[in-house]
């Protein structure tokens, strides 16, 4: 059984991050499904890719600050740029015949790049499936009607997709009422629930030996995802150090992020020289062990940095991105509210405000956070499978046969 997966890609790494835990897990509990992903990640290649998953790499794209779309490294027109990868994934859905199509946040695809695509499934492969996966939260209401409407999103669910699979809860955004979901596209959305993280490779103990932690130190994990724009977040923690009570005995690991621009990551580097208990680093693919070991966490408000958190129970403070989409904020101040976690707006963050709330975490107890819904990955998987199922062709009992067939054919 053949899975096709369009991994909306253009800020950070989140969106391929997400997808392909969907796709470790769907390849793990279905033995038969082989998965093509198809993206413009410029990390995908990064990440450990489990067995029975390629991917066809298409042209980067970059969103800027601003939310327009450029081409991210080729030196061609974002039309030129759309158009081949548009023409990519056409090509590929004609020849890789997926039995399903799952696609990430956009109906059309970025700048309409999937309309041919899902129109071609419509006239050619009417028996694939179509299937929206959506995050809990896009961004504020007063944004995404406009855009939805603007771009025709409500009219593509209605015409082409089978279903709208949502990982997150009612509980904390229900995307029907929120985004005004007309009724017959309302009726499709399935809640999934969050992703739950499945632990890292490293066990906690072992981060903390491999970083030379002494028992009386605590380990602080700063993380700005991707790290484009992340730079302000890591300043104000460094400068925050300088405030440090005595009394703590404080380890930090920064991981700044593949993204970060040189210029800044350089900067951090200089101004980190002055504090011996500060590592610094890139990237990791294995970020889940490290959360696990920290005492704390200190991230931007990214779903999947969230999920983690939220999958070990760790206290944290989120500093959430506000632009160009107010998702992290949004989803950010819901959580703050049932108290599984603190939160600072970025016009306040300071350095004191940061070092009161990040001190404040690390004395409180480690939470339960049972109440938040973490099945999405079986949810999916399970409504995966049983697409897939219904698909499967049955060779009817007569044809197994020569004899049979011959009387069946006569008659």
């Amino acid at each position: 059984m053949r899975l096709m997966v369009y991994s909306h890609d253009g800020f950070g790494l989140g969106n391929i991050r997400r997808m392909l835990a969907i796709c470790t897990h769907l390849l793990d509990s279905i033995p038969e499904l082989s998965i093509l992903v198809v993206s413009g990640s410029p990390m995908l290649h990064s990440f450990r890719l489990p067995k029975r998953l390629d991917y066809i790499k298409l042209p980067c794209l970059n969103r800027g600050a601003s939310g327009e779309m450029s081409a991210k490294y080729l030196g061609t027109e974002i039309d030129e740029t759309v158009k081949l990868r548009s023409e990519l994934i056409l090509s590929a859905i004609a020849n890789f015949k997926p039995d399903v199509f799952l696609v990430d946040k956009k109906p059309y695809g970025i700048r309409n790049e999937l309309k041919a695509a899902v129109e071609y499934l419509k006239a050619k492969l009417p028996e694939t499936p179509l299937i929206l996966l959506l995050r809990d939260i896009l961004d504020h209401p007063d944004v995404t009607i406009p855009e939805w409407q603007k771009y025709g999103y409500y009219e593509a669910i209605e015409k082409f997709y089978k279903s709208v699979l949502v990982v997150g809860t009612p509980e904390i955004f229900d995307i029907r009422q929120e985004y005004q979901l007309p009724p017959t596209i309302a009726q499709k959305v399935q809640f999934c629930g969050y992703i739950r993280t499945e632990l890292g490779r490293k066990s906690p103990n072992l981060i903390r030996s491999e970083l030379r932690l002494s028992p009386q130190e605590q380990l602080i994990l700063v993380t700005p995802g991707g790290g484009e724009d992340g730079y302000t977040l890591i300043d104000t923690y460094l400068s925050s150090l300088a405030l440090l009570p005595a009394s703590y005995k404080l380890r930090s690991l920064i991981i700044c992020g593949p993204e970060m621009p040189a210029k800044d990551k350089a900067a951090l580097e200089q101004k980190a020289a002055a504090y011996p208990q500060v590592q610094m680093s890139d990237f990791t693919d294995d970020l889940m062990s490290y959360i696990a070991a920290a005492d704390t966490v200190v991230a931007m408000g990214g779903y999947n940095t969230t999920c983690e958190i939220l999958s070990v129970g760790k206290p944290a403070v989120v500093v959430p991105r506000i632009k160009p989409s107010q998702e992290q904020s949004i989803r950010a101040e819901h959580l703050a509210k049932l108290g599984i976690l603190a939160v600072i707006h970025p016009n306040d963050l300071t350095p004191d405000i940061l070092l009161r709330s990040l001190l404040q975490q690390l004395d409180t107890p480690q939470i339960s956070r049972t109440a938040i819904n973490l099945n999405g990955l079986p949810k999916i998987s399970q409504y995966i499978s049983t697409l897939l199922a219904k698909k499967k062709v049955v060779i009817p009992f007569c044809y197994q046969f020569p004899e049979l067939a011959m009387i069946a054919k006569i008659v």
